[in-house]
């Protein structure tokens, strides 16, 4: 899997890269029970500091997309990410509203940000 960090982003480092994470597990490039490599490891290979690498983590594992085991690693979810919970699509609708706000103000129809949601799904899932 391919990571590309934006430095010049508005986007923390941090998230840009769990981001990238949860679209290689929506790709399917990463499965359950998958090991992500260490942080140690990962800042070296990424050329960033290990407690971006760390924070991006724990993100991860607070959203329960992976399971970080002392002294054993980090995995993907080992048996699999379940359907999302009400609490957890109220989360998405709650960050998905400013922008939906935005795009009626900047007059783009419903069907226009229908299409938008899902030909950004398509590009995800076939990782463009």
């Amino acid at each position: 899997m391919f990571i590309e960090i934006q430095t010049n982003s508005s986007v923390p480092i941090y998230l840009q890269l769990a981001q990238q994470l949860i679209e290689g597990i929506a790709r399917g490039e990463l499965k359950p029970g998958d090991s992500l490599p260490s942080v140690r490891a990962f800042a070296a290979d990424l050329g960033m500091n290990m407690h971006t690498v760390n924070k991006a983590y724990h993100y991860l594992e607070e959203k329960e997309f992976i399971q970080i085991v002392a002294k054993s690693g980090v995995i993907i979810q080992p048996n699999g990410i379940p359907k999302a919970s009400e609490k957890q699509k109220q989360q998405l609708a709650d960050q998905i509203r400013p922008l939906v706000a935005e795009g009626l103000v900047l007059k783009l129809s419903e069907e226009d940000m229908v299409k938008m949601v899902r030909e950004l799904a398509i590009n995800i899932r076939e990782g463009k």
